[in-house]
């Protein structure tokens, strides 16, 4: 194996699951267990007017795609999933995380009353 920019950029992504899957499984674990709404549905960094509302939606996104981060280090540790399969994995559920959030994010700030300029 020669060390080239595609061998750094595999060892980044896979360094980078480790804290991605931390920080979106302490976020599941804070709205379901010590519930704390306060990063639930964010919108400029402030949460939903009812953000008790959003928050089952909010664990579920956090949960799922932190789980699936978890399968992927766990598969890749174990030598059961090729370079494709965990980088196509891991790339998916980064952006369909980040879109399913920014998505409830904006959904749940709709009917906010908008400042006047």
């Amino acid at each position: 194996m020669v060390f080239d920019i595609s061998v750094a950029m595999t060892w980044i992504l896979f360094l980078a699951l480790f804290p991605i899957a931390f920080f979106w499984l302490r976020r599941s674990w804070r709205i379901a267990i010590r519930r704390d709404f306060s990063e639930v549905a964010l919108k400029r960094g402030e949460p939903p007017a009812h953000a008790a509302r959003w928050a089952p939606y909010e664990l579920t996104i956090n949960a799922i795609a932190g789980l699936v981060l978890v399968f992927v280090i766990v598969g890749i540790v174990a030598g059961a999933l090729p370079y494709e399969t965990w980088s196509a994995i891991a790339g998916s559920t980064i952006w369909c995380k980040f879109f399913a959030s920014f998505a409830l994010g904006r959904h749940a700030h709709m009917n906010a009353t908008k400042k006047a300029a």
